[in-house]
C-alpha cells in the first residue's frame, strides 16, 4: 500500500521565509482565453514594453535583417553598412504594403525594396526612389522614410519597443540583471535555435516558469540534476523550516547541482570550458536567471547561456523561441557534444509545454472563477501584480 504523503503544515504567520503568508487569489480565469482581454493585454503590455528579439550575433554583418511579429504588428530589424542596428515598421510608406515576408536573411543589395510597387529605401530607412513617372511638386522623399522603432542592445540582446515613447529600459529588467553580469553574453554566438508553438495563453507559461511546485512530477531529469527542485522549491528560504537545515551543505537544502555535475546537460558535463570570470559560487549554483517581462528569460550556466523568448500568438497560443549561446571557441571544437546540452534543455521545455497546455485546458471550466496561490508561488504573485499594474496604468 503506498505511503500517504503527510499534510502540509499550517503557517502561524510569523515564519521567517520568502514565501507568501496569506492565500492569494490568482488571476481571473477568463483572462487566459477571452479575446477582448487578450487584445487589451497586447495594447497594455506588449505594445508598451521592451520586447526581446534575438541575440545580436544573429544580425552580424551588413545587410542582415530579421523580421519580428507581435500581435498585429510586424517589425524589420536591419544591420546597415555603417554597422548600426535599426528597427522599422515592416510597412512601405506608399500605401502600407508589407516590405519583407521572410523571417530573416541578408539583402542582396544595399536597398530595402517594396515587393508591391518597388519603392526603394536605404538601409537607414530613407526613401531613395519611387517608380512613378513623375512626383508632385509638394512630394518630398524626406517625408516618407520608413517608420522608426526604438531599439536597444543590452549585453548582446536586441530589444525593441512599439511605444513611440517607451519606458526607461531599466524598468523592464524585472529581476536578475545583476546575477548574470559576470557572463560574457555579448561575446557569445547562437549555436542552436529552437521554436515551438504552445496551445496556451502566454501568462500560463510565465506562471509555470515562476514556480517549482510542479517540478518533481513534471521534470524527473531536472530534479535529479538540481535536487532542491525535487522538494518543490527553487531557493532554500522558500521552505518555512529552512533554518532546520541552515548548515547542511546537501544541495537538496542549499541548492545547486548534484554532486559531480557541472552544468545543465544530460551528462552533467561541461560543453567545453567554464566561462572565465565566474565566481566559485556562480559555478556551484548551476543556474542564474535574468527576467525581462513580458518577453524573455535568460538562463546562465557555467559554460553556456540560453534565452527563452515568449510571445503571444492569440488568446490561447504562445510561441517560444530559444537560443543556446556559446563561446565561438566552444563551437569550433570537435570534441564538444552540443546535443548533450541542447537535448536536455529541449526535454525540460517540452515538459513545461505539456504542463502549460494541461493548465490551459482546465481554465475553461464553468464555475472556475480563479485559483489560489500557495506560499511557494511568491514569484507568480509578483508576476500577477506586475500585470495588474500594467493594465491599470494603461486604462
Amino acid at each position: 500500500m503506498p505511503r500517504r504523503k503527510p499534510s502540509a503544515r499550517k503557517l502561524s504567520g510569523s515564519e521567517d521565509f520568502d514565501g507568501l503568508k496569506r492565500a492569494t487569489a490568482s488571476l481571473p480565469a477568463d483572462w487566459y482565453h477571452d479575446p477582448a482581454h487578450y487584445r487589451a493585454e497586447l495594447e497594455a503590455v506588449f505594445y508598451r514594453n521592451w520586447l526581446y528579439v534575438c541575440h545580436h550575433s544573429e544580425l552580424a554583418g551588413a545587410r542582415r535583417f530579421r523580421r519580428f511579429d507581435v500581435g498585429t504588428q510586424s517589425l524589420l530589424l536591419v544591420r546597415g553598412d555603417d554597422g548600426a542596428l535599426r528597427a522599422f515598421h515592416n510597412t512601405c510608406r506608399h500605401r502600407g504594403a508589407e516590405l519583407c515576408a521572410e523571417a530573416g536573411g541578408r539583402f542582396a543589395r544595399k536597398l530595402i525594396t517594396c515587393p508591391y510597387h518597388q519603392w526603394s529605401y536605404a538601409l537607414d530607412g530613407r526613401l531613395l526612389a519611387t517608380t512613378s513617372h513623375a512626383e508632385a511638386p509638394d512630394f518630398d522623399k524626406a517625408d516618407y522614410s520608413l517608420l522608426d522603432v526604438p531599439l536597444e542592445v543590452w549585453r548582446g540582446g536586441i530589444f525593441v519597443s512599439l511605444c513611440a515613447e517607451p519606458p526607461d529600459f531599466s524598468q523592464g529588467l524585472v529581476r536578475g540583471s545583476d546575477r548574470i553580469e559576470h557572463w560574457p553574453m555579448t561575446e557569445l554566438v547562437v549555436g542552436r535555435r529552437w521554436r515551438k508553438t504552445l496551445r496556451c495563453n502566454w501568462k500560463v507559461f510565465w506562471e509555470n516558469f515562476n514556480e517549482c511546485l510542479h517540478c518533481p512530477n513534471v521534470h524527473p531529469e531536472l530534479v535529479e540534476l538540481v535536487p532542491i527542485y525535487g522538494r518543490r522549491i527553487s531557493y532554500f528560504r522558500d521552505d518555512p523550516g529552512w533554518a532546520e537545515h541552515a548548515d547542511d551543505p546537501d544541495p537538496r537544502y542549499r541548492g545547486g547541482l548534484r554532486a559531480g555535475a557541472e552544468t545543465w546537460s544530460d551528462s552533467g558535463r561541461l560543453a567545453g570550458e567554464a566561462f572565465a570570470g565566474l565566481t566559485p559560487e556562480e559555478i556551484a549554483r548551476g543556474q542564474s536567471y535574468f527576467v525581462s517581462l513580458p518577453s524573455v528569460f535568460i538562463a546562465a550556466h557555467a559554460d553556456y547561456m540560453r534565452s527563452v523568448r515568449v510571445l503571444p500568438l492569440g488568446p490561447e497560443q504562445t510561441e517560444l523561441e530559444v537560443e543556446w549561446l556559446f563561446a565561438p571557441a566552444t563551437l569550433a571544437r570537435d570534441d564538444v557534444d552540443l546535443d548533450d546540452v541542447i537535448g536536455f534543455g529541449e526535454r525540460v521545455l517540452l515538459q513545461d509545454a505539456a504542463a502549460s497546455e494541461l493548465n490551459q485546458r482546465g481554465l475553461h471550466a464553468r464555475g472556475f472563477a480563479h485559483g489560489v496561490l500557495m506560499p511557494e508561488e511568491y514569484h507568480v504573485k509578483a508576476f500577477h501584480d506586475w500585470l495588474r499594474n500594467q493594465l491599470e496604468d494603461s486604462s
